[in-house]
């Protein structure tokens, strides 16, 4: 059996499915939902401030007392979730960064706690009423 190029080695396949998930860190920001899987009780996210590995766009899992269907999509929240990261070893980053061109030093997770809608629209709207 011939090895493929994208085929990881089981090593690091393990270590990655294994990995150990450090405590939460509970963070706030504002964004806005890009994609809702109701299947997955998932969703996308923008957000305008970074996570801790510098992304924007992260998917965060739904807790039980939020439903896809309550969920809008271009609208604006804040989010509260909470972040679990699980530190790789310098093996697995080594031979990511090497083989695979991957710049990743630790797995991450994002657990949604809560959402609020922001009420961003309504400054520009009472400024529009006012002028009629």
């Amino acid at each position: 059996m011939t090895k493929k190029k994208d085929d990881m080695p089981e090593w690091a396949i393990e270590e990655i499915k294994n990995a150990k998930f450090e405590k939460p860190q509970l963070l706030t920001r504002t964004g806005y939902i890009l994609e809702i899987y109701e299947e997955d009780k998932r969703i996308d996210t923008q957000l305008y401030e970074e996570v801790e590995d510098g992304r924007h766009i992260v998917t965060m899992e739904l807790p039980k007392n939020i439903k896809p269907s309550q969920c809008e999509k271009g609208v604006v929240y804040e989010f509260t979730f909470n972040l679990f990261k699980a530190p790789l070893s310098k093996k697995v980053t080594d031979f990511l960064k090497k083989e695979k061109e991957i710049e990743m030093d630790a797995i991450y997770q994002f657990e949604l706690q809560k959402m609020e809608l922001l009420d961003v629209a309504s400054d520009g709207d009472a400024a529009d009423e006012s002028e009629e």
